[in-house]
């Protein structure tokens, strides 16, 4: 015991030794254990960037079932690790039935592990209907896509949009069906900034002109706004056209809830719509839910279930129409 205790105080410890080196290479003091620096501190406190205007509804959407008719078969094959290929086969009795092929290619230049661009996304089908999509990242900063729609060899929409992210806020700008010839064209700004690490407020602005518009052209002025907390999340869009508001919770790793109201002035009309996504990776499943609480008060459901240990996913869907009395039901075979 007497030859620890020596040992003990004959040796300094690391933060007196620290000190002593500091001091005679003129350098400030380091900070005691456990206290943070001003430099750890503007760091904590610095704000995030709040994403795009276009994601602020992304999380209650995504968990909204989007549902089919008729019968779908989907074989989705990649080729390498930047192309993939998708055949689709598509048997409705109340929509247009045939058959799509589409085509997916992602790049090599990454900004992040998880994303690479460019991306070249798109489908066709036999008639030659075209939808396309371009996704590039110029710099960690500065993003581009383009999507455009041909349709019966005319092109019907197009549409290219820029995102700058800086480091609390995203300002982006997007043109819409331009046409120099009868001099018509949609024009959407987004500005979305972070107060703090839980409110980002933003505005949109979206300017239209053309001849089929009243008086030539029209701007219409929006503000926006998201509260996160945790786990859950509102965000909100006001504008003369109406009210959108969207509420999301995570209430498990297994189940996620979203309540979306959208409610139009000029139509004097309002639609609430409630859903949620269950997830059982034990069992393969993934169910999502969606109930309408309208006029037409539909009930939807998607089930998708992965058919272990082959390469295949099942996917039954239901939509239910309680006025019309309607009942509209789909399944599909997805492979790869």
């Amino acid at each position: 015991m007497g030859n620890v205790m020596a040992a003990t105080s004959s040796t300094p410890s690391s933060a007196a030794t620290a000190l002593d080196k500091a001091a005679k290479q003129g350098l400030p003091e380091p900070a005691p254990p456990g206290v943070l620096t001003s430099q750890s501190k503007e760091k904590d406190d610095s704000l995030e960037n709040p994403g795009t205007v276009e994601e602020l509804h992304k999380k209650c959407k995504d968990i909204q079932a989007m549902t089919f008719e008729g019968a779908k078969v989907m074989l989705n094959k990649g080729l390498s690790n930047h192309f993939q290929v998708s055949h689709t086969l598509n048997l409705c009795s109340t929509q247009p039935s045939g058959y799509r092929f589409g085509a997916t290619y992602v790049g090599t230049k990454q900004f992040s592990p998880s994303e690479a661009f460019p991306v070249l996304l798109g489908d066709i089908d036999p008639s030659g209907n075209l939808n396309a999509n371009i996704i590039h990242q110029f710099s960690p900063r500065i993003r581009c896509k383009f999507a455009s729609q041909i349709q019966e060899s005319k092109i019907t929409a197009a549409q290219l949009t820029t995102d700058y992210r800086g480091d609390d806020y995203t300002a982006s700008l997007t043109v819409g069906n331009p046409n120099i010839f009868n001099n018509s064209g949609v024009f959407v700004g987004h500005y979305l900034q972070s107060i703090t690490k839980s409110v980002a407020l933003g505005a949109e602005l979206a300017y239209q002109y053309g001849p089929n518009v009243p008086g030539g052209q029209i701007a219409v002025v929006s503000a926006v706004g998201r509260y996160t907390n945790g786990d859950s999340s509102w965000s909100g869009t006001l504008g003369p056209g109406g009210v959108h508001i969207c509420y999301y919770q995570k209430a498990s790793e297994q189940l996620q809830i979203g309540v979306e109201l959208e409610t139009s002035l000029r139509m004097q009309e309002s639609v609430a719509t409630m859903g949620y996504q269950v997830d059982l990776p034990k069992a393969d499943l993934i169910f999502r839910g969606k109930c309408s609480f309208d006029s037409n008060w539909n009930v939807c459901g998607v089930l998708e279930k992965r058919l272990q240990p082959l390469p295949f996913s099942f996917a039954l869907s239901g939509r239910l129409n309680h006025t019309k009395n309607q009942f509209r039901l789909g399944c599909g075979l997805i492979i790869g």
